[in-house]
């Protein structure tokens, strides 16, 4: 049992040097980016994949069990499945009301996790690409913030407007990728970057409000009901 809890210790511990060293790769990517910018794509994509390893290190930081990385997995091939099937509709994309849905019922460990794993997955239907870490940033942002505001998004509506929000969100965070990625570093051209996203990001953020009237609760409670039989223990006199 000693022994155990010194292996687990030292998970943990490697797990946060892990996520404070890609965090702080990331910043001085972001600072070497800003000092030119001819080379702000590479930068902000390599970026990208330092944010993403601090966020597993931070998951793996955490306890979670065989059962839970299978519903994480489950859910995220769940909403890579309904990305896919919505795809011939223009940026609905049922991916951040499932990865949201997760994040309140299981807290932002495996929002966080379901999110970068329905977009990686996805993306081998639907092309991968630089595009693809920034995808899974946003969409683990997703669940990680759902998880975070877990207790003021019980309610319908409440649920409803956040998606809507961070639908929203989601298209600016890609549309300010492809201004540094593609665009002159010009506040014109991250204007123009901006005002061509307006449609998609109102489509998605409309189709989010949705999609969460229509069964965001619902999702939610299924999945309340998994993690409560999860955690209980049956004894046997």
């Amino acid at each position: 049992m000693f022994q155990k809890h010194k292996r687990l210790v030292e998970r943990h511990a490697l797990a946060s040097r892990v996520a404070v060293a890609a965090a702080g790769a990331a910043f001085g990517l972001a600072v070497w980016a800003a000092l030119d910018p001819a080379r702000g794509g590479i930068a902000t994509l390599l970026a990208a994949f330092a944010v993403l390893v601090a966020g597993f290190a931070w998951l793996e930081g955490g306890t979670l069990s065989a059962r839970d990385l299978t519903l994480v997995a489950t859910l995220g091939g769940l909403a890579a499945a309904g990305r896919v099937l919505f795809a011939p509709i223009p940026s609905v994309q049922p991916v951040t009301v499932i990865v949201a849905a997760a994040g309140v019922a299981l807290g932002p460990r495996r929002g966080f996790a379901a999110g970068a794993l329905a977009a990686i997955a996805s993306n081998f239907f639907l092309g991968q690409g630089p595009h693809t870490p920034w995808q899974m940033l946003a969409w683990g942002g997703c669940g990680l913030l759902a998880g975070l505001a877990r207790r003021l998004l019980r309610r319908r509506l409440a649920f409803a407007a956040f998606v809507l929000g961070l639908g929203l969100a989601f298209g600016v965070l890609m549309d300010v990728w492809l201004w540094l990625a593609f665009y002159p570093h010009t506040e014109a051209a991250l204007l123009a970057r901006l005002a061509a996203g307006v449609p998609f990001n109102i489509a998605h953020a409309a189709g989010n409000v949705v999609l969460a009237l229509v069964v965001g609760p619902e999702l939610r409670r299924v999945l309340e009901r998994y993690e409560r039989r999860s955690r209980t223990t049956v004894v046997l006199a």
